[in-house]
């Protein structure tokens, strides 16, 4: 029957809050999930990305890579009948610019301790 392939996601935001669920095909890119992550970001959040290359998404423990399918990047489809797969969503800071780098240079080196254990 169509629509049985379907990859139920939802996925969850840094504060705990979730986006979804909804269903994709597998043959849904990354690329394109982030699209409609960015599309649909709560815009009371404090952190926002400005774009796709601004989130990354996890499942299962890896980073999945924008150029992939749902099905390359093995998402396990149907492995829970209704079940819903939740993905985290990571948004990377803001990128520094060459002043806030150079401030950071010059600013003290904080001391740093180190545990070794035997």
């Amino acid at each position: 029957m169509a629509g049985e392939d379907l990859i139920e996601l939802k996925f969850r935001l840094f504060d705990g809050t979730d986006l979804g669920p909804n269903k994709y095909d597998p043959s849904t890119t990354v690329a394109s999930l982030k699209e409609t992550i960015l599309a649909r970001w709560p815009q009371d959040k404090e952190i926002a990305p400005k774009t796709i290359n601004d989130l990354k998404l996890i499942n299962a423990g890896k980073i999945l890579e924008n150029n992939r399918t749902l099905a390359e990047s093995r998402v396990s489809v149907g492995e829970i009948p209704g079940g819903v797969i939740t993905m985290h969503v990571v948004v990377r800071p803001p990128q520094l610019d060459k002043n806030n780098e150079k401030q950071l240079a010059n600013a003290p080196k904080q001391n740093r301790c180190a545990c070794t254990i035997l």
